[in-house]
């Protein structure tokens, strides 16, 4: 499911809302999760999941192509962990 589609499912299951508000509610949403993540904070959404930022050391890898050594430089990533709801939903329980 892309951005597009969830703002249409949730305007279709509320037609009480304008589509134009969907839309604004799901970036908002998207876009608070990003600004919190952003300034290193956790974001848990209880029975679906938790955001947070992992940090990466910095390391030596490896050019597959010719073999030679490069400096990889430290970085933060996103990581998601699934929630117990959502694990249990999708393995059938």
């Amino acid at each position: 499911m892309i951005r597009s589609e969830l703002i249409q499912k949730i305007a279709d299951e509320n037609p009480h809302l304008y589509q134009r508000d969907v839309e604004k509610i799901v970036n908002t949403v998207f876009e608070e999760i990003t600004a919190a993540m952003s300034r290193g904070d956790r974001v848990e959404l209880r029975g679906f999941g938790a955001f947070s930022v992992k940090k990466r050391d910095a390391r030596v890898g490896r050019n597959p192509r010719t073999g030679e050594s490069v400096e990889v430089e430290e970085k933060h990533v996103p990581f998601f962990k699934t929630g117990k709801l959502l694990r249990d939903r999708l393995n059938g329980k």
